[in-house]
């Protein structure tokens, strides 16, 4: 499941959620790694929450637009 959207700040573009079902927020698109989701270094990143790990985390990535919000 999604984390609620409506709260987050302005700045956060994208969402993407880790193996271990850690949801952070993104800035800029994030790069994957083995296990889970970077900021790509020109943005800032905050923690969100944490669900059940989902064997599909990969494809847990979402662009944020103000129709989401």
């Amino acid at each position: 499941m999604l984390p609620d959207c409506s709260q987050l700040l302005d700045w956060v573009r994208w969402i993407a959620q880790d193996a271990d079902g850690s949801w952070w927020a993104y800035e800029h698109e994030p790069n994957m790694s083995d296990s889970g989701w970077y900021e790509n270094e020109v943005g800032r990143s905050i923690y969100l929450q944490k669900d059940q790990p989902d064997p599909k985390w990969r494809q847990k990535i979402h662009m944020i637009t103000k129709n989401n919000q």
